[in-house]
């Protein structure tokens, strides 16, 4: 198997396991991809009826952007093809995306008015990343629901889906993951605070804007923190990188 590839599976199974640590997931539901080097129409996807857990990097397939696994065995969920197709198609920049019912970001989602305030360190780091769909149009059975979701996008690397869940993407499985990662806890903590019935201390627009640049210099921290995270699976799910 070519290298780079071979480290790719390896990412993507351990951002499916680490899910799973970390709560993110619904066992066989949702999806992750990651476009596949040299080929814009394919990407690799857990088959649809594995459970989070198990997921390894040799059972992970390649799937094209009609539905057809062209590596491996199993198939890939139809709501996985009709959101991720669309948005890889659209997004070339992002390799990788993101897709989970995570229940605090979820939660925000649900509520009428399902935004981020930007009331806590970790939220402004998403300061002018999160697009938001305020209009829940049901499960994605076909294309044209990706594609517009895809629109609702644009050149942002989260989006927030009312009523439903969130997409978050990037360059490389490490940068996705990290911003799923700090997504759901910046929601984790709102969800919180407004749980207290007080009203959010929510900061100036120009004081958001000075730590998110703060924080959105220092991206090499994805890495570090991925790498942190595939420790810690070393040593309690070795399996993964089978």
């Amino acid at each position: 198997m070519n290298t780079s590839l071979r480290r790719l599976r390896v990412d993507l199974a351990a951002a499916y396991r680490l899910a799973v640590m970390h709560g993110l997931h619904e066992g066989i539901c949702n999806h992750f991809t990651l476009a596949v080097p040299g080929h814009d129409d394919r990407f690799l996807v857990i088959p649809y009826g594995l459970h989070w857990s198990e997921v390894t990097a040799s059972n992970l397939i390649v799937a094209d952007d009609q539905g057809a696994t062209v590596e491996g065995d199993g198939a890939v969920e139809g709501t996985a093809l009709f959101i991720h197709g669309p948005v890889h198609r659209a997004r070339p920049d992002a390799r990788c995306v993101l897709h989970t019912h995570m229940p605090y970001a979820t939660a925000l989602t649900s509520l009428a008015d399902g935004h981020l305030p930007m009331a806590t360190q970790n939220a402004f780091g998403f300061h002018g990343r999160i697009a938001y769909d305020d209009d829940y149009c049901g499960l994605a059975l076909d294309a044209a629901e990706g594609e517009r979701l895809a629109r609702v996008l644009g050149d942002r690397d989260v989006l927030m889906m009312a009523n439903h869940g969130v997409l978050a993407l990037g360059a490389t499985v490490a940068e996705a993951y990290d911003t799923l990662y700090y997504l759901e806890r910046a929601c984790l903590v709102t969800v919180l605070a407004l749980s207290t019935g007080r009203p959010l201390k929510v900061l100036p627009e120009r004081q958001v804007a000075r730590v998110a640049a703060q924080m959105q210099a220092g991206g090499h921290e994805r890495d570090t923190h991925f790498e942190a995270l595939k420790r810690l699976l070393d040593r309690s799910q070795p399996d993964y990188v089978n």
